[in-house]
């Protein structure tokens, strides 16, 4: 289904380096151009010399012109983690994750502990949603983080938390490659998936769901298992 459509020209470009977390350098119409990566992953599998890429021309008051939206792999990988919440919140509203049917979102960036949570959604139960995009794939399993996270291990032990509290919790991971299962990335951050495993054992929902880009569209291609155990063979 449907969830997305960039209005905008998306323009192609060559990957050719990545300067730092957020910068890399591209070649677009035969020249050099600087370009914004508004992704903090290490993005090492995607991000090689050569790789095509598509961009969005960006107006104001900036260093860089454009923001790199997608990369070729199998297919095109949305790179782009700007636009996670918007998805997210299309799947929400159309009712397209089971487990989270009938809720509605009441807030966004809801302020919880020492964290912002990226929706409090109001159903049956007040509940809390972490919304992360996953670009990594091993084999046809996908695999989260693929750079050590404190900051994400620590939305999972507020969510722990809201589930003591009375509240119900849910990460949804938005699948950007072609992947039939999910897991927790156990070789990258130990404590992060450690912690992930916790909070699924707490109650905390954890639910998989792909995504496909096509052109200019953004697709939902339906829920993948999530594998907890960290024996998985790739």
């Amino acid at each position: 289904m449907l969830i997305y459509k960039f209005d905008e020209e998306l323009v192609p470009a060559t990957f050719l380096r990545r300067l730092n977390k957020f910068l890399i350098e591209v070649e677009l119409d035969g020249r050099i151009t600087l370009c914004h990566l508004h992704d903090p992953g290490r993005l090492e599998e995607i991000l090689k010399k050569g790789r095509k890429l598509l961009l969005i021309e960006k107006e104001g008051n900036r260093k860089t012109k454009y923001d790199a939206i997608a990369a070729f792999m199998e297919d095109w990988v949305l790179i782009h983690s700007g636009y996670h919440s918007l998805l997210a919140e299309n799947l929400l509203k159309n009712n397209l994750i089971k487990d989270l049917a009938g809720y509605k979102i009441e807030k966004r960036e809801f302020k919880y502990g020492g964290s912002r949570i990226d929706f409090l959604l109001d159903g049956n139960k007040k509940c809390l949603l972490e919304v992360k995009g996953c670009t990594l794939a091993k084999g046809d399993i996908a695999m989260f983080p693929d750079a050590p996270t404190a900051r994400g291990r620590r939305h999972i032990m507020e969510l722990i938390d809201a589930i003591g509290k009375g509240y119900e919790a849910a990460i949804l991971f938005l699948i950007m490659r072609n992947a039939s299962a999910f897991s927790p990335n156990w070789y990258i951050d130990r404590d992060f998936s450690s912690t992930l495993k916790k909070a699924y054992e707490k109650g905390v929902k954890i639910i998989a769901c792909r995504i496909r880009f096509k052109e200019k569209e953004v697709y939902y291609a339906g829920e993948i298992p999530v594998i907890m155990e960290e024996n998985i063979n790739l």
